[in-house]
């Protein structure tokens, strides 16, 4: 979805862009990769050997060598062609640049969740897990990141908090225990220092593990309680965008650091528009090396929605979270002649009245005579009479997407308008900030109604109301229309996104400077609300840092199987959650569905996707042994690809979820998933239900486990065979169960 406005979409457009710092119009920074890192005085001595060969001197932009081998370098495109001949070297790409993609969140997750946990569970070691962010920096005097009653920094953090401008050491604190930049952006931005300047990152880690905050607001809206999914966290920020976007090299670079810095989660709210190679990725690479060191790699499946296969971020190693409205509304309400009230959404600070008496006009009626009615409908520059539009309230429509509201606002603005009411029933459900002008979405159904009014009457009046929070709206949660979905273009394989998470006008800390989202006349504001599968991204990554801090021994597929089998798939009514259009989500517009905050924390058994799962994937994917061993750091002793391996063998890794690409009604299709019991012994006995579309049997063997002690693995095969041939991809789930713990797992069948 192109044009959107006030999405803060910080996701990363991966696109290759010419670098000014390169000294011949034919170089660029490439990143060239090898794979896992071995001795680092040995990585040193190879970089600087294959660097000698450049005709170019200084042309290294970064090495890597903490966490895995690499350097990113100014070369023509016949050295990069040269060095990926090179011994060791798995890939050369372009060094490419990534565009950037609360206080209600948390208790409505708290609300919506099912499951009641063990009270008398703890944690020695909550404050003992620290996230990673990688982002726009952090505004460090925000009383989100303050470190009251923390206790000392866990001793095996070995990160540091880098100088800059206007940020030094002192900045850091047990709270935000680590701080780096990385200053290789091409062109005139200079990033100088961790401080976010954005207020992007700022939000972010916020969001994951900002500490509680009372009476936090907007100016009054969505007033509350602020803190994090994980406020007793640790923070470590890694700023690797400005505002010109995000580069692969530098986000290597953060990733090499992180991981030998020592964090537990690394949140990622960025990403690629389109997907490339996954050894040309920066975030499949870096997540990859995190991922055998056991952390676990959060990021924002994109904000390319509803398209379908718009979703990135898709590896199997990475926890890939799309975006959910909660149940707080913005709601900026339209008033007619007669006291009719039409429900409208935005965040503004009006004050044109309580009481329709501002005359209204529909733009296309304002239509210049040099101008078209499409264009003058939908309030576009230069369309539409000043002498028609002055003292007026203005209603348009928003379907063009050519230009964004802002845009549009400051059209009506210019010609005298004192009002702006957009018709557009997929952007509304945002409610994106307008400052004091009063400007609001409306439905279509609602639009057609003030239209007709307008069409039908005289003198026309009404007015716009400013905005109000309104709690407890229903239905929620919805996948939001701007939410990338599935399949994966990586493989239909495995479902992709795998989870959702508020991402809708979320409420979190923002930069203590930034006077361009303060309305007139007031001061910056301390918290901010945007929208993005930013915002969703680390509500997923609070979460995770929770389950490990709960559980400090499991794995990263473990953490990300107890986040899936444990999500719930029905909103606030007790209904199905929906889509945009209000028909039911699927997989492929939610993965498992909608993150609970209790049920993680105990989900009974878990799916541990093992080393040998994500090689094996490699081979499926196409890649050789001698790559995989270039790549990998650890291959268990005697690893071969399997033989004649094939991309519909990716259906057997040991995933939370399952998906079977290539089905016909002529042969069947097995796959095998392996459980480990997490729960002790208390109900061993776990049995299988299943949810299946008609047309299609699905068989589990066998239909019961039965566990006898913690930690040990009993496997199931699932047999699925078509009635009739698939005409669109169909969609069910298989749960097991003892009563106490429900471990569900969606599928996703296609032909």
């Amino acid at each position: 979805m192109k044009g959107i406005f006030f999405i803060l979409l910080v996701f990363v457009s991966l696109k290759a862009e010419n670098a000014t710092a390169a000294a011949g119009k034919n170089e660029d920074v490439y990143i060239v990769y090898m794979g896992a890192a071995a001795s680092t005085n040995g990585l040193r001595n190879y970089h600087s050997q294959l660097l000698s060969s450049l005709r170019k001197k200084n042309a290294l932009v970064h090495s890597y060598s903490r966490s895995f081998s690499g350097f990113a370098a100014v070369l023509s495109a016949e050295e990069a062609s040269s060095m990926a001949k090179k011994p060791g070297v798995v890939s050369v790409f372009r060094d490419p640049i990534l565009q950037l993609h609360t206080t209600r969140s948390w208790d409505f997750l708290k609300y919506q969740n099912a499951v009641k946990i063990d009270a008398n569970l703890k944690s020695d070691s909550d404050s003992d897990t620290i996230i990673g962010i990688l982002d726009t920096g952090i505004w460090p005097e925000s009383e989100s990141f303050n470190d009251k009653d923390m206790g000392p920094i866990p001793a095996r953090w070995k990160g540091t908090c880098m100088k800059g401008d206007d940020f030094s050491s002192s900045n850091c604190n047990r709270k935000l225990i680590g701080a780096r930049f990385y200053n290789k952006f091409r062109g005139s931005i200079k990033v100088n220092g961790p401080r976010d300047t954005i207020g992007h990152g700022t939000h972010v880690a916020a969001t994951a593990a900002g500490s509680v905050v009372q009476g936090a607001s907007y100016y009054g809206l969505a007033a509350g309680t602020a803190k994090g999914g994980s406020p007793a966290s640790r923070i470590a920020v890694y700023r690797v965008c400005s505002t010109g976007g995000c580069s692969g090299s530098n986000i290597l670079a953060a990733f090499d650091d992180a991981i030998a810095d020592g964090v537990d989660v690394l949140s990622l709210s960025l990403g690629a528009t389109y997907l490339p190679d996954i050894k040309d990725d920066p975030i499949a690479i870096g997540a990859f090396h995190a991922v055998e060191k056991g952390i676990l790699v959060v990021c924002s499946a994109g904000n390319s929605g509803p398209d379908s296969g718009s979703v990135v971020n898709a590896a199997p190693w990475i926890l890939t979270v799309a975006a959910s409205t909660i149940d707080r509304d913005f709601e900026s309400d339209v008033v007619l002649e007669g006291n009719k009230v039409f429900k409208g959404e935005a965040i503004n600070f009006a004050n044109i009245g309580k009481t329709p008496v501002n005359p209204i006009i529909y733009g296309k009626s304002a239509k210049r005579n040099d101008s078209n009615e499409d264009a003058a409908r939908n309030c576009q520059p230069e369309s539409m009479d000043k002498n028609m539009m002055a003292g007026k309230i203005v209603v348009c429509e928003n379907v063009d997407r050519e230009y964004s509201r802002m845009e549009k606002l400051q059209e009506v603005k210019s010609l005298g308008g004192i009002g702006l009411v957009l018709i557009d029933d997929e952007t509304r459900v945002v409610a994106s900030i307008y400052g004091t002008f009063p400007l609001t979405m409306v439905s279509s159904k609602d639009g057609s109604q003030i239209l007709s009014y307008i069409n039908s009457t005289r003198k026309p009046v009404g007015t716009i109301l400013p905005t109000a929070s309104v709690t407890n709206y229903k239905p929620a949660p919805a996948v939001a229309y701007f939410s990338s979905r599935g399949p994966s273009s990586i493989t239909k394989n495995i479902i992709k996104p795998d989870i959702a998470a508020p991402g809708v006008d979320i409420l979190a800390a923002w930069i203590g400077n930034d006077t361009a989202v303060a309305p007139e006349g007031k001061d910056p504001p301390l918290f901010n609300v945007i929208s993005g599968t930013s915002m969703a991204c680390p509500h997923v990554s609070g979460m995770a840092a929770a389950v490990k801090s709960r559980n400090p021994t499991w794995s990263p597929s473990a953490i990300r199987s107890a986040i899936m089998t444990t999500a719930t798939q029905t909103n606030n009514l007790k209904a199905p959650i929906t889509t945009e259009t209000g028909s039911a989500a699927t997989p492929y517009d939610f993965g498992a569905g909608e993150i609970g905050i209790t049920g993680p924390l105990q989900p009974g058994l878990v799916y541990e996707t093992t080393t040998i799962d994500y090689l094996n994937f490699l081979c499926f994917y196409g890649y050789d042994n001698s790559t995989i061993k270039t790549i990998a750091r650890a291959i268990p002793e005697g690893f071969v690809c399997p033989m004649n391996p094939s991309t519909d063998s990716i259906s057997d890794i040991n995933y939370p979820s399952i998906a079977i690409s290539k089905i016909s009604v002529k042969e069947s299709k097995k796959v095998n998933r392996t459980l480990t019991n997490v729960a002790g012994d208390d109900e061993p006995v776990y049995t299988v239900s299943i949810e299946a579309p008609a047309g299609i049997n699905v068989k589990v063997v066998p239909d019961k486990l039965q566990f006898t002690d913690i930690g040990q693995r009993l496997s199931y095969q699932v047999i699925f065979a078509l009635v009739n041939q698939l005409d669109k991809d169909v969609f069910g789930s298989i749960t097991w169960s003892n009563g106490k713990y429900k471990v569900r797992s969606p599928f996703a069948l296609s032909s």
